[in-house]
């Protein structure tokens, strides 16, 4: 809820701003109604506008029809319907789980944040109302909800339970400079406005840039000048080169962002009744700038801080486009990030407190969930076989129940589902991010009544043959069917089964465990012997549970063998709800390691082209659904082949090793959060399409090949130091230094960079320094790959 002071009709002039005459209103004058039919357009008229709970007066009630009309006007402006009046008919939904974002603002100034909230969270069971308030304000703010009030003046202040959204300041008389070499005519001058916002984990990112072109010799205004893109106000100024663009934007970029940072750091150090509120915040800033010559080279110089008069701006210029046209449509609107703060900091409100049982704790690679459900506030209870783990300390309630023997899941969920009411556990929800676990916790959902995807489902996903044996076997309709993605494959449980295999699927195969997790016992084979060969290695090597804990050997050790396909490896991030795709992440890996198949390099976002994004997404999403799996997070692997997509494998949880703190890093969304929504049947509301602020690049270290190095160069100690001190990023995956056969990665060690030749070169540059690259490694060649 974005809460300028309570409107009255003079204060659609921003305050604290030096562009707009103080005394005038907005249809001229200092005080009055404003004139009816004000605004050119035909809309209804017979709307319920009363204010319920708090009768009006006159000239309250002239100001609501005033801002209505208005909002009708620049919905039709931007050929958008009208409102739809739903005071007499409420829309339905799903009580408390709504997310409400509520404007009490101008609509002129805050229609782009309507439009995206309208883009990012459009509707379906989790209703969403977007609403813009009139003159009488709200009445009262739902305890459950985020709320977001602020007064623009001379600080930042807010109602308790608000948070600030605008950020006043002093202002500054406009003095922008003249460009150096304009073409002929008036000297020109040219003011730049940045909207910068508060992204996840409190970091500012600038969402975009308009300017104002004016004459040099008078000063220049928001409103008195058309919104123009950085590239066309420079250009007209005889500044035109895309080199020397960039570099603008650089610096502004650097500016706006430095100036967000000062004003969130200032916020650290308030008190909430001197920040306004408890949950009273600053999360986006206009900055504006002249541009002046220093030392020969452009550089922006800050005006004024404000909120509004800037995002008004920005949406001007979306504005144009929104007849349907190709262009500057595309990229992403300014209250984009805004939108995403708001929305997840309503996430957070409707999962404060939830009761949540989790099934299987995982190891050191599962960490960060401990520290997640604190910050989110949600309460865990465990079911975990360690009696000793240490998570046991970290939750609500810890209950000790052998859960890796699987073929006994139907009996241990009714035991469970009993222990669970002995106890009175009142949950919202269970869930589980670990392989072993997951049929178990949808039986245990099917008990308990809680939302979950149906067992037969998990099952159907968590046995690999069966999942691509029943894909083949759905060809539609609709078109494409998932059995165009499957993978022709036989299931081994003896001998005689693989005799029969090697006659059916085109060698060369792969060999895996139906039910292994971590690439642990796959491996390329050629010819009958060595599939035979490798069958009983794994027969006689990894019987049962103590052999490899936690790879899926409580589900016995039977194998399969699948064609092997050529191509590209990628995995894909999906969020399902109630059958509908919420959001994909799609990353690339690089070559794996033969014949072990294990991981190396990866990148982040993908480097694929958007054609083919789509067809991997697409594919992932349609093998989801034609196994059942309608609502959850799930990581799906596939190939690209010169044919299209072919399935690897489903898995029905969240992608393992580094992908949810890469998500969350480059997009803002935490899949571990998403899930545990999913879980309490609430609908996450997320990006539907995400926008990449970064690129990630990684690679896998191995004991047996980086022993020496993680024992010394490499610690680690050492990768933690520069993890904290930003220059990597660094996912322990596992908990000690022990060399085996059957061998997972120890750790992921990744760069960040703006583009994903950066991120390589910074990569590469430390794995050299660390250790990591050798020749029985070579760091460089896997980072090829991602060219």
């Amino acid at each position: 809820m974005i809460h300028l002071d309570p409107l009255s009709p003079e204060w659609d002039c921003p305050l604290g701003s030096k562009d707009l005459e103080e005394e005038e209103c907005p249809w001229g004058g200092g005080s009055g109604l404003p004139p009816p039919g004000c605004f050119p357009g035909s809309w209804r008229h017979d709307v319920g506008l009363d204010c319920k709970g708090s009768p009006e007066g006159a000239e309250a009630q002239a100001g609501t029809v005033y801002y209505y009309s208005l909002l009708q006007s620049c919905l039709q402006q931007a050929g958008l319907p009208e409102t739809q009046d739903r005071s007499q008919v409420p829309r339905t939904g799903c009580p408390g789980a709504e997310v409400t974002l509520c404007i009490l603002g101008s609509p002129s100034t805050f229609l782009s944040v309507l439009l995206e909230g309208g883009v990012q969270s459009p509707g379906g069971c989790e209703a969403q109302r977007l609403a813009l308030a009139g003159a009488a304000g709200v009445a009262s703010v739902p305890t459950n909800r985020a709320g977001y009030s602020g007064r623009h003046g001379a600080g930042v202040t807010g109602e308790t339970g608000g948070g600030g959204e605008c950020a006043g300041g002093g202002c500054v008389p406009t003095c922008p400079a003249a460009l150096p070499s304009p073409p002929p005519g008036p000297e020109l001058a040219v003011r730049i406005c940045a909207v910068v916002c508060r992204t996840q984990g409190d970091r500012p990112l600038l969402s975009k840039v308009v300017c104002g072109v004016g004459r040099g010799d008078r000063p220049l205004r928001h409103q008195s000048s058309l919104p123009l893109t950085l590239e066309v106000a420079l250009a007209q100024c005889g500044l035109g080169e895309a080199a020397q663009v960039a570099v603008v934007r650089r610096r502004v970029k650097a500016a706006a962002e430095a100036a967000l940072a000062a004003v969130l750091a200032l916020e650290t150090g308030l008190s909430a009744e001197q920040r306004g509120g408890r949950r009273a915040r600053t999360d986006f800033l206009g900055v504006d700038f002249a541009l002046t010559v220093a030392g020969g080279a452009l550089t922006p110089v800050a005006l004024e801080l404000n909120g509004c008069l800037c995002l008004e701006a920005c949406g001007a210029l979306e504005g144009l486009w929104a007849a349907p046209r190709r262009g500057p449509a595309a990229e992403a609107a300014a209250a984009a990030p805004l939108v995403e703060t708001m929305l997840r900091r309503s996430a957070r409100c409707l999962m404060e407190g939830r009761q949540l049982l989790l099934i299987g704790a995982g190891g050191v690679s599962k960490k960060f969930v401990w520290e997640a459900a604190r910050d989110y506030g949600l309460k865990l209870h465990l079911v975990e076989s360690d009696p000793n783990h240490f998570a046991s300390q970290l939750v609500q309630t810890f209950i000790h129940f052998d859960v890796t023997e699987h073929r006994r899941d139907e009996e241990n969920a009714r035991l469970l589902a009993e222990l669970v009411r002995a106890r009175g556990l009142q949950l919202d929800g269970c869930f589980s991010y670990w392989d072993d676990c997951l049929v178990l916790t949808a039986l245990l959902c099917q008990e308990l009544g809680l939302p979950c995807n149906p067992p037969a489902a998990m099952r159907l996903a968590k046995q690999k043959s069966r999942t691509q044996l029943h894909l083949l076997r759905r060809h539609g309709p609709p078109w494409p069917a998932p059995s165009l993605h499957a993978v022709p494959c036989c299931p081994l449980e003896s001998e005689a089964d693989v005799e029969r295999a090697v006659r059916q699927v085109p060698l060369p195969g792969v060999m895996k465990l139906e039910f292994g997790a971590g690439a642990v016992g796959v491996r390329l084979v050629e010819d009958a012997p060595q599939c035979h060969e490798h069958f009983s290695r794994i027969a006689r090597d990894l019987q049962g549970e103590a052999d490899h804990p936690g790879i899926g050997l409580g589900w016995g050790n039977a194998m399969l063998l699948m064609e092997f396909v050529e191509g590209t490896e990628h995995d894909v991030d999906l969020v399902l709800f109630g059958g509908r795709l919420l959001a994909a992440f799609v990353s690339d890996n690089g070559p794996t390691r033969l014949p072990g198949f294990t991981e190396t390099a990866a990148c982040m976002p993908t480097g694929l082209a958007p054609e083919q994004e789509a067809q991997l997404v697409q594919a992932a999403f349609r093998c989801c659904l034609g196994c059942g799996l309608l609502d959850g997070v799930f990581n799906v692997e596939l190939k690209l082949t010169r044919a299209g997509p072919r399935l690897i494998e489903i898995n029905p949880r969240m992608g393992g090793f580094y992908l949810r703190d890469w998500i969350l890093e480059l997009y803002g969304v935490d899949l571990f959060l998403a899930a545990a929504m999913v879980a309490c049947g609430l609908r996450p509301a997320l990006p539907t399409h995400p926008r990449a602020r970064g690129h990630l690049v990684g690679v896998m270290c191995l004991v047996s090949q980086h022993l020496q190095a993680l024992s010394s160069t490499a610690s680690r100690e050492t990768l933690q130091g520069l993890h904290d001190r930003g220059l990597l990023r660094f996912n322990q995956l596992e908990e000690a230094l022990v060399p085996g056969e059957y061998e997972e990665p120890y750790c992921s060690v990744a760069c960040a960079g703006p583009s994903p030749a950066e991120a390589r070169l910074r990569l590469l540059g430390l794995c050299q320094g660390l250790g990591i690259d050798g020749p029985q490694y070579p760091v460089a060649h896997f980072l090829s790959h991602f060219k």
